[in-house]
């Protein structure tokens, strides 16, 4: 029905989907959070032990409400659909994990990471073609579908991983993935790129707004891997709609940095016996609270002020 409406009704009835996330977000983690699962204290995180007993999952409140505030406010079409389902299904891996007596392993979580980046990259194939936007320069690519499948594949899992690991500070991931979501939003409008999923990132943004109410140092709640990987794989998903995929690298820097160099230097370490970084603690965010001494307000702070320099850089170079 929404379709029928003209542009002004439509504008109003976006207004009012912002306006639903948010508010039902707030509302339905202040309700159910005594539902969810307890955290038991991070191990091997800088004062993890402070986590201990807060409830965790949350990302599934925010998700679903998320999904809701779609059907009922956005414009739906198949691709979005599958996208939403995708979403959904990432956030229930994490959240079973989340709630599970004995955490999944390592590699039953990356193999579940990889089973959803096939078919989000064969999804994005089906309606959408190879071709690749350079948005700093214009130039425009297509490659062999094969490789970009490949290639969409490697970006989705890792997303999906290094937002996970960037979770371990009250606020971090949740801020960094706003604005990276948000950039992505600027450029989406800078670039000429109309899409119904544009307005898909608005409602999830303002239903991370609604979680981060909560989770603001001194955190009541954590979002656990429920939350954590369904933000990594809708960052993914938002970047490849853009239809510059490389621009990741840029409005997600600080999270690449933040949870990539740990993925590196455990996988290096683990697969091949090489020991890089020997005297840096990762996730980063661990190190600058372990060995700089930075409070967690400074480290979501600072982090929050490097990624929107990287953004407005990069939101200026693509205007010029």
């Amino acid at each position: 029905m929404i379709y029928l409406l003209g542009n002004y009704e439509q504008a109003v009835i976006a207004f009012l989907g912002v306006l639903f996330a948010f508010a039902v977000t707030c509302i339905a983690i202040a309700k159910l959070n005594r539902f969810l699962p307890k955290d038991m204290g991070r191990q091997y995180a800088h004062d993890g032990a402070l986590s201990a007993g807060k409830p965790r999952g949350a990302g599934i409140i925010f998700v679903l409400v998320f999904v809701a505030a779609a059907l009922l406010f956005g414009k739906m079409n198949r691709e979005i659909f599958f996208y939403l389902i995708l979403i959904v299904v990432e956030m229930f891996t994490g959240f079973f994990d989340d709630a599970a007596d004995k955490p999944w392993g390592e590699y039953l979580k990356g193999f579940l990471d990889l089973v959803v980046a096939v078919v989000a990259a064969l999804v994005f194939l089906h309606y959408n073609t190879s071709e690749i936007t350079f948005a700093l320069t214009g130039t425009v690519v297509t490659i062999p579908p094969v490789v970009f499948a490949f290639l969409t594949v490697i970006l989705v899992w890792a997303s999906i991983n290094v937002t996970n690991c960037s979770d371990g500070v009250d606020g971090l991931s949740g801020t960094l993935t706003i604005i990276t979501l948000m950039t992505i939003f600027v450029l989406d409008n800078l670039l000429q790129i109309t899409d119904n999923f544009n307005y898909c990132i608005l409602l999830f943004s303002v239903c991370l707004l609604g979680y981060l109410w909560y989770n603001a140092t001194p955190s009541k709640l954590l979002m656990g891997d429920a939350g954590s990987r369904a933000m990594g794989i809708f960052i993914a998903i938002a970047v490849l709609k853009l239809h510059s995929p490389f621009l990741y690298l840029l409005v997600a820097a600080v999270l690449i940095v933040d949870g990539g160099l740990g993925l590196i230097k455990v996988s290096l370490l683990r697969f091949l016996k090489i020991h890089i970084l020997k005297n840096v603690v990762t996730p980063i965010h661990d190190h600058v609270r372990k060995k700089m001494g930075w409070s967690n307000a400074q480290v979501v702070f600072r982090f929050a002020i490097i990624q929107i320099v990287i953004s407005l850089a990069v939101i200026y170079l693509v205007m010029m």
